[in-house]
């Protein structure tokens, strides 16, 4: 059940205390100076101050402070059935200190303020606990103080949505994708997710921003001659409301997406060897995701990552910023926190620092990673960049900040090709489609991936479907194979729902843009049960 403002109040005396806390540290505070940006909740920020001086009263001379409540939605179907509807939702206020160049961190859904001081305490505590482990101190990177608010950008909140309009629209498409014949099996689904945010900082800074994703799903599959088939279609999810959803008319194209499942009862194994591959973005978007995306995380590079999610082959940074020949100059990669419509836009991130834009490989050249406000420092030297990339989040209150992904995007090409253009300057090669199964290391170096549909290519046209696909390679030497790639009339902007990182684990949403391209001479391994 949902908890407003006014019921919070009602129902803790205690929290009634708070209010007037701000101002511990005299007139000249810089917590004292600030003044409520539009759409904080005053009993929110009120919690905030409170957390930030009993911070500073415990010795941090750093401290910042989370509150958030996060609601989360989906809606499962099964043919004719619904499988799942959950609806869950979540208050708390996260605590992070800074003492003695070391960082503490503590959290409570408690909202009082002998809570939250408690939790100030005891960050502090654990701040100086690292203290004896802590291989150096933390330099923070400079940020100046912002006041301010933001929301995702939308016509309809999909969690306001009535349960009954979601359930319609997933069991239309079920009802369309059945018509097909040997279609025995479809599943659809929501992810859905409102989160809002306020952060405060001892720097002075104050933002509540509202995020809101969708994250539509459709699954077919198809029956016959001894085998069966299943065909995902590539919903993108957005950081967008409702009205996406129903631009991606699911009842309309369940009939033509679940053709699909049964085409590929028929489909040809595919003959291993090495091809030109042609990726279409809704398979790309995924190897972007793995084979950039996760080796230019800075603390990935350096070694902060090794015991969980991997290390990564683009270290030490010394030996790669600038030397590295991540592909051919046709190569750009941009990482992005302000895209219209993406998983990752936000306007400050977790540490107060606004969106960022720029380039992590420019003409197939390594140039950056992706960093924080701690980590900006270990490669200023190297990048000339001294400010931090905005690339810190958490996923809950209850969760510590530190380095993720923002969307990740390879931009368009000069000539304006798209799919057809590639396929036509191609002599044998296969194009595949949708995301599939996928293997990589820890390293991020050696990798397999595979699709939903393929199609074979001979002298320029398609000549039929195939199946049984996996593409293997290693990552310099697939993107320097990469000679040709679509235009701005091609981009697509994929990305995923969860993207799981940390220890304990954390799961954010991130886009990925990117166009067709043609990968020439990659090894296509056959993945078939019988082959």
């Amino acid at each position: 059940m949902s908890t407003s403002r006014r019921d919070f109040l009602k129902s803790s005396a205690a929290a009634a205390a708070v209010v007037g806390s701000r101002g511990l540290f005299g007139a000249n505070d810089p917590l004292a100076r600030l003044s409520s940006p539009p759409g904080t909740d005053a009993f929110v920020e009120e919690l905030a101050m409170e957390g930030l001086n009993a911070a500073r009263a415990a010795g941090a001379s750093y401290a910042d402070v989370r509150v958030g409540r996060y609601r989360r939605q989906s809606v499962n179907t099964r043919e004719r059935q619904v499988t799942g509807v959950s609806d869950s939702e979540s208050f708390g206020i996260g605590i992070r200190t800074l003492v003695n160049g070391s960082w503490g961190f503590a959290a409570t859904s408690t909202l009082t303020r002998d809570a939250v001081q408690n939790v100030a305490r005891e960050a502090a505590k654990l701040s100086r606990a690292a203290n004896a482990v802590q291989k150096r101190p933390v330099e923070l990177a400079p940020v100046a103080a912002v006041k301010g608010s933001w929301r995702t950008p939308v016509t309809r909140d999909p969690l306001e949505v009535p349960i009954e309009e979601k359930v319609a629209l997933l069991l239309a498409a079920n009802e369309a994708a059945l018509k097909v014949p040997r279609v025995r099996f479809v599943n659809s689904g929501l992810q859905l997710l409102r989160e809002e945010k306020t952060l405060a900082t001892t720097d002075g800074t104050l933002v509540t921003q509202t995020f809101i994703r969708v994250g539509p799903g459709f699954t077919a599959t198809a029956i016959g001659d001894g085998d069966f088939q299943s065909y995902n279609e590539e919903l993108a999810p957005r950081g967008q409301g409702w009205e996406y959803i129903e631009s991606l008319n699911m009842p309309g194209n369940a009939e033509r997406w679940a053709s699909l499942a049964a085409e590929k009862l028929s489909a040809k194994s595919v003959e291993v060897g090495r091809y030109d591959l042609i990726l279409d973005p809704t398979n790309l978007w995924l190897t972007i995701h793995e084979s950039i995306g996760h080796p230019t995380e800075l603390d990935r590079a350096m070694g902060y990552e090794a015991n969980f999610a991997g290390t990564s082959f683009i270290a030490p940074p010394e030996k790669h910023i600038g030397k590295l020949r991540y592909g051919r100059e046709i190569m750009n990669i941009q990482a992005d926190r302000t895209q219209e419509g993406s998983l990752s836009r936000t306007a400050w991130d977790d540490e107060g620092v606004p969106a960022d834009k720029w380039l992590i490989v420019e003409k197939g050249l390594f140039k950056d990673y992706q960093t924080t406000r701690e980590q900006a420092a270990w490669i200023a030297p190297l990048t000339g960049v001294k400010k931090s990339h905005g690339c810190s989040f958490a996923d809950s209150w209850s969760s510590v900040q530190f380095q993720r992904m923002p969307n990740i995007s390879l931009l368009p090409g000069e000539r304006d090709y798209v799919l057809d253009d590639i396929i036509a300057a191609t002599d044998r090669g296969i194009v595949v489609k949708n995301r599939g199964s996928w293997s990589i290391d820890h390293q991020r170096y050696n990798f397999q991936f595979s699709g939903q549909v393929y199609y074979e290519v001979k002298n320029g046209k398609i000549t039929g479907m195939l199946k049984d696909v996996a593409y293997q390679s290693r990552t310099p030497e697939f993107w320097n194979s990469m000679d040709m790639i679509g235009g701005k009339r091609s981009y697509w902007l994929g990305g995923s729902f969860g993207d799981g990182k940390g220890e304990p684990a954390q799961s954010n949403s991130v886009s990925h843009g990117c166009v067709p391209a043609r990968f020439r001479e990659v090894n296509i391994v056959n993945t078939g049960r019988s082959a």
